[in-house]
């Protein structure tokens, strides 16, 4: 086990709002996110869903409303709980295992078995010697969630992670996710594409023009989404969507 079953945070926005010259690019956005759930969030393109994620982590400051972890804001202690991963890793000028030491020491003295366990879980093992900018795109890609896992965070949030990989790529990376997901991270993970949403997802937020338009169990919300907006993009009708691929995981 790369570390214990975590409780995780229980997130949560009110009124949540993001204006820039005065335009609302999030409006009025009240959401739970629970542990132990998946959470997809999806929506066209300029939805939001990447401010969302920023906010949630602490890198922006709402415009008015609040962000709450286990009723705290997203403070310094509370973002030591989480991890977030970007759509373009940017890794260290140093090997593969070196970018993993790097993180692991900002917590205490690196452990050479939750190395050797780490690289072991996202698929790197032979490549621990590797500079990391030699890597390709997916690889570095499993690098960075290893970072970001290798503290075992409670939360951790993932912006379209997999938009510029292969099939083969995109199925490690979701198979790294889903194994985080079992060990009792929380996972919160913006796509575009339909197909991994699907396969990912417990539950999906879906935003539309900066609004939470709909906050569904996936079942549900694939099945018989409640918002038109939602029945619109999961019918090609709203721009943004990425057609389901044949990969499984």
């Amino acid at each position: 086990m790369l570390s214990e079953t975590q409780r995780g945070l229980l997130g949560e926005t009110r009124k949540l709002r993001y204006a820039v010259a005065g335009r609302p690019l999030i409006d009025g956005i009240d959401l739970t996110l629970s542990p132990g759930r998946l959470t997809v969030v999806m929506g066209p393109n300029g939805s939001g869903k990447s401010l969302l994620l920023r906010l949630l982590h602490g890198l922006l400051q709402p415009s008015s409303g609040e962000v709450l972890w286990d009723g705290s804001p997203p403070v310094e202690r509370i973002r030591s709980k989480q991890a977030m991963v970007f759509q373009r890793p940017v890794l260290l000028r140093r090997s593969v295992a070196a970018n993993l030491q790097f993180v692991m020491k900002l917590r205490g003295p690196a452990n050479d078995e939750k190395l050797r366990e780490m690289l072991a879980f996202v698929g790197l093992t032979a490549q621990a010697d590797q500079p990391a900018r030699l890597l390709s795109g997916g690889e570095q890609q499993r690098l960075a969630l290893a970072r970001a896992l290798v503290l075992a965070p409670e939360v951790m949030l993932l912006d379209e992670p997999t938009a510029s990989l292969d099939p083969a790529s995109t199925a490690a990376i979701e198979r790294i996710v889903a194994g985080a997901h079992d060990r009792g991270t929380k996972i919160i993970y913006v796509t575009h594409d339909l197909g991994q949403a699907r396969r990912l997802a417990d539950e999906v937020a879906f935003l539309n023009r900066g609004r939470l338009a709909e906050f569904t169990p996936a079942q549900e919300f694939f099945g018989n989404p409640r918002s038109e907006c939602a029945r619109d993009f999961l019918a090609g009708r709203l721009p943004g969507l990425r057609p389901e691929k044949p990969t499984t995981i």
